[in-house]
């Protein structure tokens, strides 16, 4: 068995790298600050900081993963919208979900009464042509 990638070669796009910080109150979440750089590891001034908050939230299933961005210029200004962003990320997910559930729910199909009892071969039993409830011997 081949150990070999399926699709084009994967490439890191040179003009998109950030160096990642993580910085968290080992408490309620992360706020991950992207830095941008240059292909050398140089600060790239030309684009934004970007701030992605990070949690978890207790659901039926187990912990779910909950990542945001934060519309922020600095890092005192993502760790106070931190807290409405989970808020928005949350309501979010549970938007998503139940979307899911719903195109979940109405792809079941019920087949009608006709094609079930075709299916089973009618009244009678399973297989072969409708017999009409008479004892038929060979």
């Amino acid at each position: 068995m081949a150990n070999e990638l399926q699709g084009p070669e994967p490439k890191m796009d040179a003009t998109n790298l950030y160096r990642e910080e993580i910085i968290t109150d080992r408490r309620v979440g992360t706020i991950r600050l992207l830095t941008p750089i240059s292909p050398s590891g140089a600060v790239d001034s030309k684009r934004k900081v970007l701030y992605v908050g990070e949690t978890q939230v207790l659901t039926a299933g187990g912990m779910l993963p909950i990542a945001f961005e934060l519309d922020a210029s600095s890092l005192s200004e993502a760790i106070e919208k931190f807290s409405e962003g989970v808020k928005r990320a949350v309501e979010e997910t549970i938007q998503e979900i139940q979307q899911l559930r719903r195109e979940a729910a109405s792809s079941i199909v019920i087949p009608d009464v006709k094609s079930a009892s075709g299916l089973l071969g009618g009244p009678g039993g399973l297989g072969g042509p409708p017999r009409g409830g008479k004892i038929q011997l060979p």
